[in-house]
């Protein structure tokens, strides 16, 4: 690591954490609003096609019954509010964890509870910026690190509550990790280009095995595309890392759902989470991964 000794990295942590923290305040609203505005995007399409676009064997929706358009909504627009009571938050209840604390989780003017994801992705985005910051030191990999793990953060709780990974986060992450390879930062071009490649094409050929077999989905397209992504950025030989680590932690954790949270066998589940959380811990430890699985298997 590139350090001019310790009292840099101990201030580059420090700021790291710092501002991964007021990030995290940015990440709930995108988690919040990059679904809804997908949404919206899709009903409003829906709409054009009805009325406009709809083939003869179907009904157009006349134009007095039509939704009047929806206002301007996007992730910096309107300003934050509570979605109970749609009170406009405060610039001093809106500082991160600390505001949360204060306030005893909620809001100011309604009294409704604060949603517990608010705090906790502020406070992961704090404590893995500072991690980031402490395992790569003040070097461009730490730069690369922290943007990765924002978005691999972002994405995992989007997918927790809808099932969904967002292409608008995955798609010009995936790129932007192809353009950092030329660096390179992480991997060579040949290594992100095969690992981008491959990462789909794995996920591909399995989800059209498993339903030849089956008849089942076993995963969605927006996982094939995290794999890619991260397969861009680390290069293909992190891929069995990542595929296996999220393969064991998705395989315990819906095995516990099962027996203890009631979860049914046949009830999906995400497996976006399993991916990021798999493809950050490659990302810091892969060398002594790959080690520890060799020396298992001789």
């Amino acid at each position: 690591m590139h350090l001019l000794g310790n009292m840099p990295l101990q201030l580059f942590v420090f700021f790291a954490a710092l501002f991964g923290l007021f990030i995290g305040s940015f990440l709930n609203v995108v988690i919040v609003r990059l679904p809804l505005i997908l949404f919206r995007s899709w009903e409003q399409e829906a709409l054009e096609f009805l009325t406009t676009r709809a083939p003869e064997r179907l009904v157009p929706i006349p134009v007095s019954e039509q939704t009047p358009p929806a206002p301007r909504y996007n992730v910096a627009f309107p300003a934050s509010h509570c979605p109970h009571c749609h009170h406009a938050i405060r610039y001093y209840d809106n500082i991160p964890i600390f505001s949360f604390l204060w306030l005893r989780g909620r809001c100011r003017d309604c009294q409704a509870p604060i949603h517990w994801r608010y705090p906790t992705v502020e406070l992961l985005s704090a404590l893995l910026s500072g991690w980031i910051a402490f395992h790569f030191g003040y070097t461009p990999q730490a730069f690369a690190a922290l943007f990765l793990t924002w978005v691999l953060l972002a994405q995992t709780f989007i997918d927790l509550e809808h099932q969904l990974l967002m292409d608008s986060l995955t798609l010009p992450t995936l790129w932007l990790g192809l353009l950092l390879s030329l660096y390179p930062i992480f991997a060579s071009p040949t290594e992100c280009i095969l690992g981008a490649a491959g990462g789909y094409l794995l996920f591909w050929g399995l989800y059209w095995i498993f339903k030849g077999i089956t008849g089942k989905e076993a995963m969605g397209y927006g996982d094939f595309k995290l794999l890619a992504l991260l397969g861009a950025w680390l290069g293909w030989k992190a891929l069995p890392t990542i595929v296996l680590l999220a393969s064991l932690a998705g395989s315990v954790v819906g095995l516990c759902m099962i027996v203890f949270c009631g979860h049914k066998k046949n009830e999906p589940f995400p497996f976006g989470p399993y991916l990021a959380i798999a493809g950050w811990i490659t990302l810091n430890w892969n060398d002594r991964l790959v080690a520890w699985w060799l020396h298992l298997m001789l």
